[in-house]
């Protein structure tokens, strides 16, 4: 049963994602929704990538130093492991978590609540795809602003690294300039920008497809919030493990 019931969603999902993509009918329309849904999703989610990204950075360096280093390892060690591990996992995988209780929750809630008070309804019987209209901007915008949430996740988690450095005195910014700058391989980089384009469009796409498809009123709105932003991070994680060995 429970395989039928997914099967059937998943083919749900795929029969919306079909609607979704095609030609937009008025491109200025879908220009101007593209631009905001940029802003309310990606730009206006800044501020908390780069706080958590900021504090986690600080505290990997402080771990990897109490942990890891030893008189038998370079003093680089702190540095060079705290930038493998943002770059590598923070930045693209564990910050789209993140994004996922944030920009999936609004997603999925702003269309349940236009699908439970028929505005969605609406859209249809005036001939316009409402899939299309709704949901085409919100993927396209996310999928632009998310490897510049990379970039800045990434940036401020060094900060927070050199904010230990300096004011913590866990060990001397010198070495940990030594540390990030060892053996750097770009390939990282574009690396966390791919996962978080394939994260980008599951939390968008998902957290639409829950909100474009709730039946009921209010109640459902909310559980369907939430059930985007369980299934988002569970698809997250899953895809996260083949991407890296893919990608690797």
């Amino acid at each position: 049963m429970f395989i039928i019931q997914s099967l059937q969603t998943f083919g749900e999902y795929l029969l919306l994602m079909g609607k979704t993509f095609s030609r937009p009918e008025r491109f200025r329309m879908f220009l101007k929704k593209y631009v905001k849904e940029m802003s309310d999703l990606g730009v206006d989610s800044i501020g908390i990538v780069l706080l958590i990204s900021f504090f986690i950075g600080a505290v990997i360096c402080i771990q990897m130093k109490l942990n890891i280093q030893s008189p038998w390892m370079p003093k680089f060690v702190t540095g060079y492991t705290t930038r493998e591990i943002m770059l590598l996992e923070f930045s693209s995988s564990i910050m789209s978590l993140i994004l996922a209780g944030k920009v999936g929750s609004n997603i999925a809630s702003e269309l349940g609540t236009m699908r439970v008070t028929q505005q969605i309804d609406a859209l249809d019987i005036m001939g316009v795809n409402s899939a299309s209209y709704l949901i085409l901007p919100k993927i396209m915008g996310m999928i632009t602003i998310m490897p510049f949430l990379v970039i800045f996740s990434a940036a401020s988690g060094i900060l927070g690294a050199y904010a230990t450095a300096y004011i913590g005195q866990v060990l001397s910014p010198s070495d940990l300039t030594i540390g990030i700058q060892h053996e750097f391989n770009p390939w990282f980089m574009w690396m966390s920008i791919i996962k978080g384009l394939f994260f980008a469009f599951i939390i968008s796409s998902v957290s639409s497809f829950y909100g474009y498809t709730v039946k009921g009123g209010s109640v459902e709105v909310g559980k369907s919030s939430t059930d985007a932003v369980v299934m988002s991070s569970v698809l997250i994680l899953c895809s996260d493990v083949f991407l890296t060995k893919l990608l690797s």
